[in-house]
């Protein structure tokens, strides 16, 4: 069986949430599917002699020949929004392009970055009458609308209906990550026998508990490994409610003791570094992304670490963050609006939930965790305990497969 599949990013792109790509591909190839991908030339999360390097390859066979990654050129990424627009549209439609002429496809699989790749699906399916199964990370005008970005009625917004009814229409199974999604979408009018909720995940074999004595980045960034920190791993972004985040740590600063630590890079880390020297905010370290070799380092690093984000942008969303906070035994706090994921923080007892917006109980629970670190300690353990359980990379990512062979000789 061959798989086209057209992500936004590949390896050696490091963004959040590429293990999941990683970790479906292997799954696929070694269920006997084949994988053929076209991708733009990487830019994010490289260096520039990286990427010069990849400019050179335009088609490798991985996974002994299963796998054929064709890259075309793209200008890289940067952090300006309309630019970003312009290059994943572009990118979208060389890819669609590039798919028109490639033969032996019985199935098209597609995630939802950016939005518009759905409908570009769509098209092929239609011209080519295969199969397509349609991966819903985020929904599409709504994210716009939650991040301000546009408004509901706009002429954007209904553009972004059009596309995102045109691409449910068409898709054959549309797979979602949170029973909050399918309940948007059964709103929408998609028939719930297209939808299936299979949560996302992280490798609990790669992403476990490293002890603060052991920790790489105590000794690589020079760290005080007796302070209480508190961590926040990923897109430093529009979404993200960083300028509470910044207000509370500035509040909590006579708490010699509390740090906070924010890992990762996004389109609103140079105002948050200029609100850290304008306010002379000190108890705040910025850190790259890490190498994804690194991950346990990284999760492991905060005595609790953060899931953080403006009001109404998460009402329909888990952050898959979380499970790699639970996988490293570390107790999740959030500040989020009230969806499954207040649910699977209460119900399992692995952290403390606080309502979007509200800085002064999410001040209350740091200071709750930060008073009791044997609590601490437990709700860590509850939610590794839960991921074990539920969220394995191996359940899920059969989850998939199984989906997946459901199209086996099917054409349309």
């Amino acid at each position: 069986m061959k798989i086209l599949s057209l992500p936004a990013y590949f390896p050696p792109e490091s963004v959040a949430g590429s293990h999941l790509g990683a970790d479906l591909n292997r799954a696929f190839i070694k269920e006997g599917f084949k994988i053929i991908l076209y991708v733009p030339s990487p830019s994010r999360g490289i260096t520039r002699e990286q990427r010069k390097l990849y400019r050179k390859k335009r088609r490798e066979k991985l996974y002994d020949g299963h796998m054929t990654v064709n890259r075309f050129p793209m200008f890289p990424e940067g952090t300006n929004p309309f630019l970003r627009s312009i290059r994943y549209a572009l990118c979208s439609i060389i890819q669609f392009f590039k798919s028109l002429p490639t033969r032996g496809i019985d199935l098209i699989y597609v995630v939802s970055t950016p939005p518009i790749q759905g409908a570009f699906a769509a098209l092929l399916k239609k011209i080519k009458k295969i199969p397509f199964v349609y991966c819903l990370q985020d929904i599409f005008p709504d994210s716009l609308v939650n991040t301000g970005l546009t408004k509901k009625g706009s002429l954007l917004w209904k553009a972004g209906r059009i596309i995102e009814n045109f691409t449910y229409r068409n898709a054959d199974k549309i797979i979602v990550i949170s029973k909050d999604f399918k309940n948007n979408l059964l709103l929408k009018g998609v028939p719930p026998e297209k939808i299936v909720v299979i949560y996302n995940w992280v490798d609990e074999k790669k992403i476990i508990n490293i002890p603060r004595d052991e920790n790489i980045l105590i000794k690589r960034y020079d760290l005080n490994q007796h302070m209480f920190y508190i961590t926040h791993c990923g897109n430093i972004g529009l979404t993200q409610n960083m300028d509470m985040l910044l207000e509370s740590a500035k509040e909590l600063e006579h708490y010699e003791d509390i740090v906070f630590i924010l890992i990762g890079d996004g389109s609103y880390k140079e105002q948050v570094e200029s609100k850290i020297r304008s306010e002379n905010i000190k108890n705040i370290i910025l850190l790259p992304f890490q190498p994804y070799e690194d991950i346990s380092h990284v999760f492991s690093l905060g005595n609790v670490s953060l899931v953080i984000s403006k009001p109404g942008i998460g009402e329909n969303s888990v952050p898959s963050k979380t499970w790699s906070i639970m996988s490293a035994g570390r107790p999740v706090l959030a500040s989020f609006d009230e969806n499954e994921l207040k649910d699977i923080i209460e119900s399992n007892a692995c952290g403390v939930f606080t309502k979007s917006g509200d800085k002064e109980a999410f001040k209350a629970a740091i200071l709750t965790l930060y008073n009791d670190r044997e609590k601490c300690n437990e709700l860590g353990g509850n939610g590794r305990d839960f991921l074990l359980k539920n969220l394995s990379a191996d359940r899920s990512t059969t989850a998939y497969v199984e989906l997946i062979k459901q199209f086996e000789n099917k054409k349309l």
